[in-house]
């Protein structure tokens, strides 16, 4: 099934969770949900910005 913008926030939540609970203070990657599944990366973006935005966690996007 192809993410909706509540289950990518979902999965977001739990990547943060993860990443407070584990000690990770990076993460790489792609413009997730925006190629195939279709999301809008502005869409997308202000929403990792929402999850992450009291935290000390790095995150770098890379498009190709």
């Amino acid at each position: 099934h192809k993410p909706t913008y509540d289950s990518m926030r979902q999965s977001l939540e739990a990547m943060r969770a993860h990443c407070l609970n584990n000690g990770v203070t990076d993460i790489s990657m792609p413009k997730i949900g925006c190629g195939l599944d279709g999301l809008d990366w502005n869409k997308v973006s202000s929403i990792l910005d929402q999850v992450f935005e009291d935290t000390d966690i790095k995150i770098t996007v890379y498009s190709l």
